[in-house]
């Protein structure tokens, strides 16, 4: 489990709902998450056989093996096959389930916790693994002042000093107990704990050289021997040929049994295949080369009587937890150079809330739906997708298409067309003109933006629009800073803490502004601190309501306008056993099996 959010470009496809009225929609949705759940209760492993290849297309590859450096939806969920933590999150239920520890207990104020570890796992080099590594994990790599561990803002526990009415941080103590033994102590009661210890563990005796030498940076980069790449997972990299393929290769000494005492998992590899877009995906499967396909709304009415002759069947999983929206730079700071990231003109322009709320009213979505995910889409106004249950705010404030509405906001500003070219000035006279990007590789997106330059265009914004190679963007976003409006989507799950990274204003993937010292706005400030006490707050009703409050602040606020939220549209290859359809997966890997060797 990754507790925290990561750029999602081309990691997958954008799949989306059925567009329908609003109370149509909301009661389909609720018929196809009702099933999910009748699904999971009612499922349970079957005895698989063991051999074969599940085979995937994707258009992601990674741009890091160093699973503590990245970013990126791709390299994360490459990586996801090698890693595992303490706990996991059930496929099926959500629950969270023993993984590496077979139990644990904590102190009645939830401050101490101690994890009792298998003593039966090895890493893949065949080193067994022991506390010391989960000790290691979070004191040397997690918490090292040396580089910007990804997981670190998981693990930073935020409170205002009441001497001096200031935030300030700290950290939790790790300690190996004995080999198999590790206590944590929290500073404040902290109610996701147990889901954050999914995050993954590293090799002491592979990477403590490293770190040591202060090359940790360069070490598992996208160039290095997958083979090297150690974790505990049931799968290692035995290929990758970039542009062309990923194989995972069954980690012969892995731990989990099945009922029968027969190892896992049953699959000898799992072959990913990297294409070039979305068409070429679907071409893999249409010909049997792969064995699910991720369902574009385009794609759907063409599969959908295809099912029976070419031996698959398609599934609805419910809305997804992503989100795709535009946002704009409000970075205030400078380069090395004593350049601005942002100029000061369009700086003042992205700051600007009523810009952002007129935006907002430009995106025609509608059009989104109807004309590239062909009637099978959503529209999102919250932060928080439904899938999150009661945890999603579905009274924010709603920005519908309304050109009237947004021309009046801008011109209230005093920013018209004097000069009649189409294109609106500032009060001070600059045309409203700026650069506007999202990833190449990912057609629906694209698609996407062009509907959201088009309304800007007819309010007489001027978006200059480009496609850029997926890992530039994440450079501009995390590195250089130098990028004026973006479309991008972010991955999200069913707590909302997992975007902490996100909407904290002090971590890095805080994207129109991040790693600020204090925040920049008043509702900035007030987000941090509702999703600070939430973490805190250990009762369920008063955690969703302050994370409801933290969605209403940012829709009133706007830092990223959203366009339309994806339901889950899957195909799968009917050659599988211990397959079904939930709201969070279709399988647990580990358990999948060929039914047909």
């Amino acid at each position: 489990m990754r507790s925290r959010p990561v750029l999602a470009g081309v990691a997958g496809a954008l799949l989306f709902l059925s567009a329908c009225s609003a109370d149509e929609s909301e009661l389909s949705t609720n018929e196809i998450v009702d099933q999910l759940h009748r699904n999971a209760a009612e499922f349970g492993y079957a005895i698989g056989t063991r051999g074969g290849t599940v085979t995937l297309a994707t258009i992601s590859e990674p741009l890091t093996f160093n699973l503590e450096l990245s970013n990126d939806a791709g390299s994360s969920g490459v990586l996801s096959y090698l890693f595992e933590g303490l706990t996991e999150t059930s496929w099926l239920t959500d629950e969270v389930e023993p993984l590496l520890a077979e139990s644990w207990e904590h102190s009645d104020d939830g401050l101490r916790w101690v994890f009792h570890l298998r003593d039966d796992v090895l890493w893949h080099d065949g080193t067994p693994f022991t506390a010391h590594d989960v000790d290691f994990t979070f004191n040397q790599v997690i918490y090292s002042d040396d580089f910007n561990a990804s997981s670190r803002a998981t693990f930073e526990f935020r409170y205002l000093n009441p001497d001096t009415g200031q935030w300030e941080q700290s950290e939790m103590t790790v300690a190996a107990l004995d080999d198999h033994t590790v206590e944590f102590v929290l500073p404040q009661p902290f109610a996701p704990f147990l889901r954050s210890m999914g995050t993954a563990i590293y090799p002491k005796h592979i990477l403590e050289g490293p770190i040591e030498a202060g090359a940790f940076e360069e070490f598992w980069d996208i160039d290095t021997d997958p083979a090297e790449v150690i974790g505990t997972g049931p799968f290692t990299i035995g290929e990758y040929s970039p542009g062309e393929r990923i194989v995972y290769e069954r980690n012969p000494h892995y731990w989990l049994t099945d009922d029968d005492g027969s190892p896992l998992p049953y699959l000898d590899r799992v072959v990913e295949i990297i294409v070039a877009d979305f068409d070429a995906e679907l071409a893999l499967f249409r010909d049997g080369t792969t064995d699910f396909h991720g369902v574009l709304g385009e794609e759907y009415a063409l599969l959908e009587p295809l099912a029976e002759d070419e031996n698959f069947t398609l599934h609805r999983r419910g809305p997804g937890f992503g989100t795709t929206f535009l946002t704009f730079n409000q970075n205030p700071g400078s380069n090395e150079a004593d350049e601005p990231y942002v100029d000061p003109v369009r700086l003042h322009w992205f700051e600007t809330t009523e810009f952002r709320q007129a935006v907002a009213h430009t995106m025609d979505k509608a059009a989104m739906i109807d004309g590239v995910q062909h009637d099978l889409g959503y529209p999102q106004w919250s932060s928080v997708s439904p899938a999150a249950g009661d945890f999603h705010n579905p009274d924010v404030r709603r920005y519908g298409y309304n050109l009237n509405r947004a021309n009046e906001i801008l011109d209230n500003l005093g920013w018209r067309d004097t000069d009649g070219d189409g294109i609106r000035e500032d009060d001070l006279g600059n045309p409203i003109s700026f650069a506007l990007i999202s990833n190449d590789g990912n057609s629906v997106r694209a698609e996407v933006t062009r509907i959201v330059v088009e309304g800007m265009a007819a309010l007489g914004l001027d978006a200059e629009f480009r496609l850029v190679d997926f890992g530039e963007l994440v450079t501009q976003l995390t590195t250089t800073y130098d990028w004026e409006a973006m479309v991008i989507g972010f991955t999200g799950g069913p707590d909302p803490y997992s975007g902490i990274g996100l909407w904290h204003s002090g971590e890095s993937l805080h994207l129109w502004h991040p790693n600020q010292v204090e925040p920049a706005t008043d509702w900035e400030a007030e987000i941090d601190e509702l999703y600070i006490e939430a973490s805190t707050e250990l009762d369920h009703d008063k955690r969703v309501e302050l994370y409801r409050k933290a969605q209403a602040i940012a829709a009133e606020n706007v830092p990223l306008i959203f366009t339309t939220l994806g339901e889950r549209l899957g195909a799968v290859r009917n050659v599988f056993g211990n397959v079904t359809p939930t709201l969070y997966g279709y399988w647990d890997l580990r358990y999948l099996y060929r039914a047909d060797l």
